[in-house]
């Protein structure tokens, strides 16, 4: 698909893979709005240059529908990227109602916004791996049940079945994106194992573990994230009404998956494992199987975990420096 002049609103602009996904698009020639709640500091859209290369800026919350109303009629938007939503799954523990809103009716009003728009082609929403909640047999394949059991969880869950529901009811082109772990240069939330074991190392210090070290997880670099979410946004009967997992097809431990991290730094450090047993709260093992996607869209990762932390890594080298 040519992108070039086409009208975009991302939604989450202000976090990380909102800002890769309106990056990618601008490089692309897009006329890209940008949604924000929040202006804030340090933020990707801060550090970079892309701000003076908006159509425009949007700021508002989700939950105001008459916002997100003006902005697809004002701007004339003709695809939506709704990437936006409280992401952490310990503040959804702690504070399940503002995830909720954030994450569940913020998708309805984006939704709605769309369907009562004249010009809306395409949407693409952002789900999660989480939506899936915890199953015995692994890999997630796209049929399985959404069994979320925790806020986050159900938040994603919530926001993909209305995705579909919308689809279904009022046949609009919407299709979603159920993610592994994304990681890449540019997430400056440390409250995630990726940065803040690059952080440790930087800093010289032994990076901890909060878990025992042994959940599995699968992790997808940024840039393999945003080629499946642009896959999504090219108008294609092939994905309308559809769900896709996107994953690196590479499941590895947290212990792993830090002891990498270690060695491609070069620093003589150790873990700290402070969990004992399974986290509360969090599913021990989970990953997907993205075989749908590449048979149906043609798409798979380019990047295999070494290559996509040796990335990563030398990002946030550069990152630290500056500060």
């Amino acid at each position: 698909m040519n992108w070039k002049d086409v009208t975009v609103l991302v939604t989450g602009i202000n976090g990380f893979v909102g800002f890769r996904i309106a990056e990618s698009l601008v490089d692309k020639g897009a006329e890209v709005v940008a949604l924000i709640r929040d202006d804030i500091p340090g933020s990707p859209l801060e550090y970079s240059k892309i701000r003076e290369k908006l159509k425009g800026i949007v700021t508002g919350d989700l939950n105001n529908y008459e916002i997100l109303q003006r902005a697809f009629n004002e701007y004339e938007i003709t695809i939506c990227f709704h990437i936006a939503a409280q992401a952490i799954v310990g503040v959804a523990n702690r504070s399940p109602l503002s995830t909720f809103e954030s994450n569940i009716k913020g998708t309805w009003n984006i939704l709605e916004a769309s369907r009562n728009s004249k010009l809306m082609d395409k949407i693409v929403i952002a789900s999660s791996d989480k939506a899936y909640g915890e199953h015995k047999q692994l890999p997630y394949t796209e049929d399985y049940c959404l069994n979320p059991l925790h806020p986050y969880d159900a938040s994603k869950a919530c926001a993909d079945i209305l995705a579909r529901t919308y689809y279904n009811t009022y046949d609009m082109d919407i299709s979603v994106a159920r993610c592994a772990n994304i990681y890449g240069g540019g997430d400056l939330n440390f409250s995630r194992i990726i940065p803040d074991t690059i952080q440790s190392v930087s800093e010289g210090k032994n990076p901890v573990i909060r878990s025992d070290g042994t959940p599995v997880r699968d992790y997808l670099y940024i840039k393999d994230a945003v080629g499946a979410y642009l896959k999504l946004g090219e108008t294609n009967k092939k994905v309308k009404g559809k769900a896709f997992n996107f994953g690196s097809n590479n499941p590895i431990s947290v212990i792993e998956l830090v002891n990498k991290i270690l060695k491609i730094s070069g620093a003589d450090l150790k873990p700290i494992i402070k969990g004992k047993g399974k986290t509360k709260g969090e599913i021990d093992r989970q990953y997907l199987s993205s075989n749908y996607a590449r048979e149906l869209l043609g798409w798979a990762p380019r990047y295999n975990i070494d290559e996509g932390l040796k990335e990563t890594f030398k990002w946030y080298k550069s990152y630290f420096a500056s500060l």
